[in-house]
């Protein structure tokens, strides 16, 4: 008996060692494929959720994997703390190790990004002097003409996604000082604009925004995507 209690320690410690030395693999091979694809610098950490590994990777389905890239630009943009989440994810082993991507799918891939307010100011009128998050929302700050006069101003503005990207639109405005009233309706007119992210990787579109202390913090979604997809 106590034979047979020893084997089994040796097995278990065996195929803990076999799972936890294949996710390695084919996370480094996933990660591998994604700076390709996207050609980054540094290779994305991925991690396969899930234990044990190898009942997920002999069956060619996993639950959930997740992909840090960091930074990364498209679309002449570039965004910061790009993450990827995939759920329900069909990929045969054999592709997985052997760098074929074409037959590994995920149900839903939903991206998170930071797009830094540098990157926004870049897209907005020339009057719009700084952005930034206030305690009343999104601001905007700047010197705004009216009939001829410069006006500064602080404009607080809403964001959405859109089929063309990020929609920036004034809702309120309050002038410097005792100086002249700014009219919203003017501020409709010259001061919405779009910052063009329609997607981020894998082709999901945005879905959410949300302001943050340096940025805008953005969702995206896609489904049925193919890791194919990215090139």
């Amino acid at each position: 008996m106590r034979t047979l209690v020893l084997l089994i320690g040796v097995l278990g410690i065996g195929l803990i060692a076999g799972d936890r030395g294949g996710v390695v693999l084919v996370q480094n091979e996933v990660g591998r494929q994604i700076a390709a694809g996207y050609s980054l610098p540094d290779r994305p950490h991925v991690e396969i959720r899930g234990v044990p590994f190898l009942t997920q990777a002999i069956d060619g389905t996993y639950r959930d994997i997740d992909i840090r890239v960091g930074d990364w630009s498209g679309q002449q943009i570039s965004v910061h703390d790009l993450d990827v989440a995939l759920t329900g994810v069909s990929a045969p082993l054999t592709d997985m190790v052997q760098g074929r991507t074409s037959n590994i799918v995920a149900q839903t891939a939903t991206a998170t990004a930071l797009v830094p307010f540098d990157t926004i100011q870049h897209f907005a009128p020339p009057e719009v002097e700084s952005i930034s998050n206030g305690p009343d929302g999104l601001r905007v700050s700047g010197t705004f003409p009216v009939e001829g006069v410069p006006v500064a101003g602080t404009v607080v503005v809403t964001v959405a996604p859109t089929d063309n990207g990020i929609e920036v639109t004034p809702v309120s405005v309050r002038t410097a000082g005792d100086g002249p009233t700014i009219p919203l309706a003017l501020l409709r007119r010259n001061l919405t604009f779009t910052v063009p992210l329609q997607r981020l990787p894998l082709g999901a579109q945005l879905t959410a925004i949300q302001s943050a202390a340096t940025g805008l913090r953005v969702t995206a979604v896609a489904h049925t995507v193919r890791l194919s997809d990215m090139s």
